[in-house]
């Protein structure tokens, strides 16, 4: 991109950046031609859709050689090894390649279900038996390790069922008496316990059915245009609005690629599922698979085939296991389908150009012009507003972008300035209107906690870390339309990948309903914010808590006034430029915005109770008294140098005397050179929007997680008001979205022992 790029004409550049959108097709005429005659370009092309180019295709070579290791590894009982050597070769594995007379990838995933059973995966290495049976009905050992996993399970009745039919498809007489012996066992062990019903199909997405109660009205504003606003009073955390993706407008980031499922973008198990075509993306279940492909894992006849004195049950209960579910297989447009043909540009562009090449393909299946596709999705757009730089890369990653399609889905987009000036619309509206979807994971630093969620051993690690992750990105057409607040009153939140919103406090009738884009009033300063929402959404905010002079942004970074006894608040330059530019700037400290009415009656004493209000870097708001910046800036960094040692060696459990007294008179240091209300030592948040906002939750899973690095009890208390805070807001959606509670709360129950 970079070398295309540095390639462009200047007055090329410059007709780009001055584009509008009704003079798009000129200009990407005109880079389309500069290209059409570069060799660069097209060798690029080549690159990203010759087949023979990819690395994305199956490998029987690789697969072989990964099973041998994994062969290996098993017989050493590195099970861990032998799971990873297994997995990646049925990812390489192609569907139609025998190995010493078996399915290669049959073979891979009664191997798999081995070693799973050795880690007590029972669930996990069923299914994978009972792909292998897709694949190859008749194949004896996948009967046999079926039935050793269900009366592993206490599944006696279905594990009489599998071993009965493998001894009727084993062909050695030595296997026949091993089968029986079990047979015999299980047999008895069945006549003896009530057994267990059993669920044969592959695990639903199981996502809770919750129909939102409220229906919202849309209306235009003239500062934000098009918005959600209440129809009526709406009480905190109500639903207010669920929704799916739009079509196939949804993409996995690339950083998740291997540790999350494509299609619902949920964690991969350990019998995680490859594409049957290619070898790039995983899903956690066949039925994500299925739906992300549109292609079953079955090389066999609709009949299962199996010969031999079967009855009528048993002849049921194999159909059942061997044959899957077609209704899966009816997508319309598999979302994965276009980018599974020996090519790999998908995988190498940015999130948004893969949706934008996604959405084409969707408007071409729909025989749908590209611009009828554009108007039909509504999405807003801010071209006009993009900077010049970003404006050059979306008309050349268009144009790459439309030759792409062109040579590997063999399309029918026309390559002219029209058709390539309605992919940049797409794209800059991808870009304002997609939602990134994330997960909050948990994860031990140095405990014996194994890869899969289960414990290796009989401790319990103590220490954990707890992040949001970004695992996604995608279009929802209705959940486009809520326009942006740093001070929201709803949020938004993911169930595998199914949008839900819920009011984080009490909405009147006629209200905005406005979610936030990023950090909040009370997590990062004004300045911060705009930046970011500038750079990321090419707009300036103009919501209350950025057009108007508040407490929390004077507060957030400011320093403590030099006269003891004074609370008042030091700005530095950068805060108080940032304040005057505000659009909505007040002369006296009346005027100044608390935003919430959760803001305590003392944070109000850091400003003049009367006279005009000074905002001036150095000088107190209060009490007009000097302070020196640049010595209180060197204290903080002085100060904060101890503190970060501290947080490193928290990590190698090792802390000393040494290092813990530095900290502390460090925190002392901090206490006398910032304001009390400073993010890096105060609880603002709180203050801001009160003991049980969601922000609030979120802020002491992180609190909850440091504490438990360091043994403190008080983690008790906090993480039951997490629990506490999230039941409240989510209802029946915490535990699922938030797995690793449990596990903390289990943690917590041996802290206090």
């Amino acid at each position: 991109m970079e070398k295309l790029k540095s390639l462009v004409p200047d007055s090329l550049k410059r007709m780009v950046a001055e584009s509008t959108p009704d003079s798009l097709p000129r200009t990407c005429s005109s880079l389309l031609n500069f290209f059409s005659d570069m060799e660069l370009f097209h060798q690029m092309v080549r690159d990203l859709t010759d087949p023979e180019r990819a690395f994305c295709g199956k490998n029987k070579d690789a697969a072989l050689e990964l099973k041998q290791k994994g062969n290996q590894c098993f017989l050493n009982e590195d099970y861990g090894s032998a799971l990873t050597c297994y997995s990646e070769a049925l990812r390489l594995a192609p569907v139609d390649v025998d190995d010493m007379d078996k399915n290669l990838v049959a073979a891979l995933y009664v191997n798999r279900a081995s070693v799973l059973h050795k880690l007590d995966l029972l669930m996990e290495g069923r299914r994978d038996c009972n792909r292998a049976l897709q694949i190859s009905p008749s194949y004896a050992k996948a009967w046999y390790r079926r039935g050793k996993m269900n009366a592993s399970l206490g599944n006696f009745e279905d594990a009489v069922h599998d071993l009965n039919i493998a001894k009727n498809l084993e062909l050695s007489f030595g296997g026949q008496r091993q089968i029986e012996s079990e047979l015999r066992i299980i047999t008895d062990m069945f006549e003896r316990t009530e057994s267990s019903l059993v669920q044969h199909k592959e695990n639903e997405l199981d996502l809770l059915d919750e129909p939102d109660q409220i229906k919202l009205k849309c209306v235009i504003t003239p500062n934000k245009g098009r918005g959600m606003v209440a129809p009526s009073d709406i009480p905190p955390a109500s639903l207010v609005h669920a929704e799916e993706p739009y079509a196939l407008l949804q993409i996995i980031s690339k950083h998740c690629r291997e540790t999350h499922c494509h299609y619902c973008l949920n964690d991969l198990p350990p019998d995680k599922v490859s594409c049957t075509s290619c070898s790039i993306p995983l899903y956690c279940s066949q039925r994500c698979q299925i739906r992300a492909g549109g292609q079953m894992l079955r090389n066999h006849p609709v009949k299962h085939g199996i010969q031999g004195n079967i009855s009528h049950n048993l002849d049921t209960y194999i159909s059942e296991i061997t044959l899957g579910n077609d209704s899966e297989s009816d997508v319309d447009i598999p979302e994965h389908k276009h980018e599974c043909q020996g090519v790999h540009w998908p995988t190498v562009f940015p999130s948004e150009i893969a949706l934008a090449g996604r959405a084409l393909i969707k408007s071409l299946a729909e025989r749908s012009p590209v611009a009828n596709f554009v108007d039909m999705l509504n999405l807003s757009q801010n071209y006009p507003q993009i900077h010049p730089e970003s404006k050059l890369e979306l008309h050349i990653y268009s144009i790459i972008l439309l030759y792409c399609l062109q040579h590997s889905s063999r399309t029918e987009l026309l390559l002219n300035g029209a058709s390539i000036a309605q992919i940049v619309i797409l794209i800059s509206q991808i870009r304002v209107n997609s939602m990134t979807i994330f997960r909050m994971k948990s994860a031990d630093v140095n405990g014996p906690l194994h890869q899969f969620g289960k414990f290796s051993h009989s401790e319990v690690s103590l220490t954990s870390n707890v992040e949001q992750v970004k695992v996604g990105q995608a279009i929802y057409r209705v959940g486009s339309l809520f326009n942006h607040s740093c001070q929201p009153n709803i949020g938004a939140y993911f169930v595998s990948r199914s949008l839900f919103i819920r009011t984080t406090e009490f909405v009147a009738v006629g209200c905005p309903l406005e979610l936030s884009y990023g950090p909040q009033a009370g997590q990062w300063d004004c300045k911060d914010r705009l930046k970011f929402l500038k750079d990321e959404y090419s707009f300036r905010c103009e919501c209350r808590a950025c057009a108007e002079v508040n407490l929390s942004d004077l507060v957030l970074n400011a320093f403590h006034c030099v006269s003891p006894n004074c609370p008042g608040i030091v700005l530095d330059s950068c805060v108080v430029n940032c304040e005057k530019q505000k659009t909505r700037h007040v002369q006296s400290a009346t005027g100044i915005s608390t935003l919430e009415p959760f803001m305590q009656v003392d944070m109000l004493k850091c400003l003049p109770s009367n006279g005009s209000l000074r905002i001036d870097p150095g000088f107190c708001l209060k009490c007009d008294s000097y302070c020196d910046l640049e010595s209180s800036f060197a204290a903080v960094n002085r100060a904060w140098i101890s503190i970060t040692r501290l947080k490193d060696t928290m990590v190698s459990g090792e802390i000393s005397t040494t290092v813990l007294t530095a900290a502390l008179n460090s925190l002392c240091l901090l206490r006398s050179t910032l304001h009390a209300y400073n993010k890096r030592i105060s609880e603002i948040l709180e203050k801001l929007y009160g003991p049980n906002h969601i922000v609030i939750g979120y802020e002491l899973v992180k609190l909850s997680s440091i504490q438990l690095s360091m043994g403190d009890r008080t983690a008790v208390k906090n993480i039951n008001r997490v629990s506490e805070i999230f039941s409240r807001y989510y209802g029946s959606h915490a535990d699922k979205m938030f797995p690793y509670l449990q596990p903390l709360q289990g943690k917590l129950t041996k802290l206090v022992q």
